[in-house]
């Protein structure tokens, strides 16, 4: 109601946040911070990535992408 989901269909923006479902069970498992959208890929800041925090990247709309939340900051 307040317009901060968007589905995976959405391309973000840096400072988005990206939600997964790896599971495929309509739940989120899974958040990261979108730090750029470049060529069709979603860069992301995660962490409890094999214990570290990275920089992954997925194609935009790619099915584990569950949604995104965007913040007012």
């Amino acid at each position: 109601e307040r317009g901060q989901w968007q589905g995976r269909e959405y391309e973000p923006v840096p400072g988005d946040i990206i939600f997964f479902d790896w599971e495929s069970d309509g739940l989120a498992d899974h958040v990261g911070i979108v730090e750029k959208v470049e060529d069709g890929l979603v860069y992301t800041i995660e962490g409890n990535t094999g214990d570290t925090c990275a920089e992954r990247r997925y194609p935009v709309g790619n099915a584990p992408i569950y949604g995104f939340g965007l913040p007012s900051y």
